[in-house]
């Protein structure tokens, strides 16, 4: 195998497998990465078992500078490839496999050989044997992401928590993530209608990276799913990820249908509020931040305590306030995630009482957007 490409092509090309692989891995070989030159040009290919990403550098692009003169593949040592790449003095690079898989890297006056392995023993890529496809705006879904995943559990004692839970019927797309503390739901509609229904559970990192690798420009996303498998292809590159195994639980009981208190913000200012009170509640072992409503003086009050610090109170103005007077405390880290997940919009808390949870939601299409949040007990 030889070829020389332009190191700006190549680079990015790594970077994007590079999310992939794993250094802590029970298969050796999966530290490295898979390089194929065929006649359409270089398929990059990286795993750690749970994701892998393939993509692939046209040679009929010329920004890439691909040229191919010999096809072949070949494993290289991802860490170290990634960096000598990267290094290189010249725009151009060529890269020759000899015997053994030795491989031969040249740019400018700089040379290096480093040692590879047999291509033929790098597992093979999940097969999708499915004909369907569903195309999703990428700008969306990575809000989508955004909006749910900071609500995935971290505890591997509940595996299906540490995922997100899609379904997709016809023009409805509904994401849910919780962790039984806290709980991200997003409803869209979809722009084209699609076939079949759709149920399944993508691990909470999976989609995390996925969502680095989706530009803000509105590039489309295409999905397909079969019973363990999601594959997105976003442009020349496929991106597969494992689905969870189990029955996600129904979380729709958990969303309360009314109010007794309902507290209008803009999301900007009560999330500066939660994080001056944060400050002092974090040096507290319960790190736990009270909330007091009085809706007939149209104040809500932040209070952030620490026994070895001091405390800090601050009187909020909100934009609206109704209903029963309240007094609730609970995580402001849960409360930052879920406000930095509204962005600049208005939301309305609406609160049933100081031991029930409690829902944040935009003041325009309330539907489609929730997050809720359980009290913590104080007494």
């Amino acid at each position: 195998m030889k070829f020389s490409i332009g190191r700006t092509a190549f680079t990015k090309g790594l970077n994007t497998v590079a999310r992939a692989i794993s250094t802590k891995t029970t298969i050796p070989i999966l530290t490295g990465l898979k390089l194929v030159a065929n006649k359409t040009g270089i398929v990059l290919t990286g795993s750690d078992a749970d994701i892998s990403i393939e993509t692939t550098i046209r040679s009929d692009d010329p920004d890439n500078m691909l040229v191919i003169q010999s096809e072949g593949a070949i494993v290289l040592p991802a860490r170290f490839f990634t960096d000598i790449i990267k290094k290189l003095p010249e725009d151009t690079i060529t890269l020759e496999v000899g015997e053994n898989f030795q491989t031969l890297i040249t740019s400018g006056q700089s040379s290096f050989t480093i040692n590879g392995l047999d291509a033929n023993n790098y597992p093979h890529l999940p097969e999708i044997q499915t004909t369907d496809t569903i195309p999703l705006a990428g700008d969306l879904f990575k809000q989508i992401i955004s909006q749910t995943v900071v609500a995935v559990s971290s505890q591997e004692s509940r595996p299906i928590l540490t995922g997100v839970h899609f379904v997709l019927s016809e023009n409805n797309l509904l994401a849910v993530a919780t962790d039984s503390h806290r709980l991200s739901q997003r409803k869209v509609t979809l722009e084209n209608p699609i076939n079949g229904t759709y149920n399944f559970v993508i691990p909470g990192k999976s989609l995390i990276e996925l969502s680095r690798m989706i530009d803000d420009v509105k590039t489309e996303v295409t999905l397909s799913v079969t019973e363990n498998q999601a594959l997105f292809v976003i442009g020349n590159t496929l991106f597969y990820s494992r689905l969870l195994e189990g029955n996600y639980p129904d979380t729709t009981r958990l969303i309360p249908d009314s109010h007794d208190t309902q507290v209008a913000f803009d999301s900007p200012d009560l999330l500066a509020a939660i994080e001056r009170a944060s400050l002092l509640s974090h040096e507290s072992r319960n790190n736990v931040v009270k909330i007091t409503v009085d809706p007939d003086k149209k104040s809500v009050t932040i209070y952030g305590n620490s026994p070895d610090v001091g405390n800090v109170e601050e009187d909020l103005e909100p934009k609206t306030v109704e209903g029963n007077e309240l007094e609730i405390s609970f995580n402001p880290d849960y409360m930052k995630d879920a406000l930095r997940s509204f962005g600049q919009a208005t939301i309305n808390i609406d609160f049933t009482s100081s031991l029930r949870p409690f829902t944040l939601t935009p003041t325009e299409e309330s539907e489609s957007f929730i997050q809720l949040i359980t009290p913590i007990r104080t007494f």
